[in-house]
């Protein structure tokens, strides 16, 4: 675990008291996918509004089809209930409930992922989509008190002359999105097929981020770090069968956005008490939670909370630790980190008061 000195006793912290501790202290969110939290009774709402047929007949046959044996299974549901989404007011609706769930648990800041190309490959245009996300935004901030800067992120089962196409579309509302990812399909798609899109990215300004290291191995992760430049690795739970990879990235301090929850649905882990969170901890990497696509993984960004510390027996000093390292690795303003880390204190040091 990091050696910061926590600014309270954890054994004053009881372990039942912690699942409410969980889901209310001041966090960050920094890998959720804003169409994985499409929930079933939305998809079938917007559909019905859009006039598109499912191949479900109800959202409840929906849901029962989330059993998932790798990414790519999960890949092919994400891209059907994705195609109800082409007015502004769906995209809008989308984050809208993401955002409202997510301040209900404590989160203050969220960095959201969208995958432009799944709906511009289905006509929607750029500006439907980024429009309706930017008017959650500004509502999420007026009436739950959450901010939220969006990350554009390519989808790396494509070419990169596709992600520079979504790139210079994108580039008219370049004040609307702080960052780029690389998401999607991780077997066989190397970072290294995205080097020049990425370096055009960096001189554009924008932060850099990849998922690697999910599916993918270690050799990903380095080349995420070493030809895109990634300020942070999305998941990065393989990791740990490279221990030079292991010193290099807890030298280097470079965060990593694990999702449990996601892991154990897609089959990176097969129980949640044999997930490699608390390894990661120990050997004092940048480690935050996160919920990655809630609605087909079974939680969002509290229950991945509660589901993980009550398997690997994490206390009340984990919990200061991970809220703190979402709230270190956001790229939210200084200003607005340091509020939210005294928030984080005074938040512990009264419940370990109590």
């Amino acid at each position: 675990m990091n050696t910061t000195v926590l600014p309270f006793d954890p054994a004053r912290i009881a372990p039942a008291a912690l699942p409410g501790l969980l889901a209310s202290m001041p966090k960050t969110e920094l890998h959720i996918h804003i169409e994985g939290s499409l929930e079933p009774e939305l998809i079938f709402e917007i559909a019905q509004r859009n006039r598109v047929a499912l191949p479900y007949s109800d959202f409840e046959a929906l849901r029962k089809a989330y059993a998932f044996t790798d990414l790519q299974s999960f890949l092919d549901i994400y891209y059907s209930g994705a195609s109800v989404l082409l007015q502004e007011e769906d995209f809008e609706d989308m984050a809208l409930a993401y955002f409202e769930r997510a301040a209900a648990e404590g989160v203050v800041h969220a960095e959201v992922f969208f995958d432009p190309q799944t709906h511009t490959d289905r006509g929607v245009p750029f500006a439907t989509v980024i429009n309706g996300l930017t008017r959650a935004a500004d509502i999420a901030l007026t009436e739950f008190g959450l901010s939220a800067s969006y990350i554009l992120c390519f989808l790396r089962h494509l070419s990169e002359e596709a992600a520079f196409a979504t790139l210079e579309q994108a580039l008219p509302y370049r004040s609307r999105f702080i960052g780029v990812g690389l998401d999607s399909s991780e077997r066989g798609h190397p970072p290294s097929k995205f080097e020049r899109v990425f370096a055009r990215c960096r001189e554009l300004g924008l932060h850099v981020v990849a998922h690697a290291g999910e599916e993918g191995p270690p050799a990903y992760i380095e080349a995420a770090l070493d030809l895109l430049k990634a300020e942070r690795i999305d998941h990065g739970v393989r990791c740990l069968e490279d221990p030079a990879l292991v010193a290099r990235l807890a030298r280097d301090k470079v965060p990593l956005t694990v999702c449990p929850l996601s892991n154990l649905k897609l089959c990176v882990v097969d129980d949640i008490a044999a997930h490699p969170l608390r390894k990661l901890l120990d050997a004092g990497l940048v480690v935050t939670i996160n919920s990655d696509d809630p609605a087909y993984f079974g939680g969002y960004l509290a229950a991945n909370y509660q589901q993980s510390f009550a398997a690997l027996g994490l206390d009340a000093g984990h919990a200061w630790q991970l809220a703190r390292n979402s709230i270190d690795a956001s790229f939210a303003p200084e200003p607005r980190k340091r509020e939210w880390r005294e928030a984080l204190d005074h938040h512990f040091i009264a419940a370990a008061g109590a």
